[in-house]
This record gives structure tokens, C-alpha cells and sequence, in this order.
């Protein structure tokens, strides 16, 4: 795992062996990114909420972005995000905070912080996307500037699952958000969402 491009363009990252963290591929941040460009400007706000490594916060800074607020849980995911905010000397423009998802959204909301990206990759199984999607569509204007994209990182088989149950057209369903893009990187699938 390494920064693709920007001023870390090559440095790599410290990636923990456990299957409790699971990295984007580079070659699917690389398409992300390549998607995303024009949303990562000098004055830019990113906030990758289950941070895991910071791989995809600190893609951003090193490509110019102004400030990263990176979450997650996991004591493991804390220390490997915080080495490599010290591998690439951005401990500057960097917020981590060890929370459950919700509790972060709430000293979010507190602070009255909003991006310009959010970054969502939790765990594939989980529904913890969708709740974070609902619940930045039901704030209406807060969490993410009112040109700013949200980018849910999960895979087909979840996917697949939420059809079988039925549950597919939640996903395209948010008062507020509306899905304007989704790819697919082999099994992973990444859906871009922006204010309606």
C-alpha cells in the first residue's frame, strides 16, 4: 500500500495484518482518485470516518487537500493511522479521533465541520453506510458542503444481498442524496452521492 500521487507520491504505508482492516486496492483508490480530482483543491476538507490505515485522508492531503478528520474505532487502526500520519509528516492537518462511527458524526455536527469529501469504506457486511448516507441526507445541509461528494465503498456481494432482501432501492432512496455515479472494481463497488 503507498501514496499514488502528490507531495507522498510513493511512500509506503503501513498496512497491520489483521482482517479487522481492509485497505482499498491501490488500483481502485488510483481510479478514485482520478474521479474525484477536481474535489481535492488547496482549501479542500476530507473526512475518512472508518479511517483503518488513513490510506484514502492521507491520498488526499498528499494530492493538496487542507485538512483530514480521520475516525475509527479499532485501537489497532488508531496507532497504524497514526504511524502513518508521522510516515508522511502531516500531523499538521490531521484530526484522529478514536469513536464509534455515530459518536464521531455527533462531535462532527458539535463542531460544525462540513467537507468537501467524505470518505465511506466500512466494514463490507455491515449497514453501517447506509446509516451514515441516511443520516447526512436527513441533517439536510450539514456534514458535507453543499458541492461536496460522498464516496461509499462496498462490494457486490453486499450488494447482491440487499436485493435478495429487497432492500436494494435503499441505496437510491435518500430524501437529500442522490447517487450520481457508481463503478466497479472487480468485487468492490464504489457509489458517489451529492446533495439533490
Amino acid at each position: 500500500m503507498r501514496i499514488i500521487a502528490g507531495r507522498f507520491k510513493a511512500k509506503r504505508l503501513i498496512s497491520p495484518k489483521t482482517d479487522k482492516t481492509r485497505p482499498t486496492l491501490d488500483r481502485v483508490k488510483e481510479a478514485l482518485f482520478s474521479i474525484i480530482l477536481n474535489y481535492i483543491t488547496e482549501d479542500s476538507c476530507v473526512l475518512d470516518l472508518f479511517g483503518g490505515t488513513g490510506n484514502l485522508a492521507l491520498e488526499a492531503i498528499s494530492r493538496g487537500a487542507k485538512f483530514a478528520w480521520i475516525n475509527d474505532k479499532e485501537s489497532l487502526s488508531i496507532s497504524t493511522i497514526l504511524s502513518n500520519v508521522k510516515l508522511t509528516n502531516s500531523l499538521e492537518c490531521v484530526k484522529i479521533t478514536k469513536k464509534d462511527y455515530t459518536k464521531c458524526l455527533n462531535q462532527i455536527a458539535n463542531e460544525n465541520v462540513l467537507f468537501d469529501v467524505i470518505f465511506l469504506d466500512p466494514p463490507y457486511d455491515s449497514n453501517y453506510g447506509i446509516d451514515v448516507l441516511q443520516k447526512v441526507s436527513d441533517s439536510e445541509n450539514g456534514y458535507l458542503k453543499k458541492d461536496g461528494i460522498i464516496i461509499y465503498e462496498t462490494d457486490k456481494n453486499f450488494l447482491l444481498k440487499l436485493e435478495k432482501n429487497k432492500k436494494g432501492e435503499i441505496l437510491n432512496s435518500f430524501k437529500n442524496l442522490q447517487c450520481i455515479d457508481e463503478r466497479a472494481y472487480g468485487n468492490v463497488v464504489l457509489k458517489m452521492y451529492k446533495w439533490r
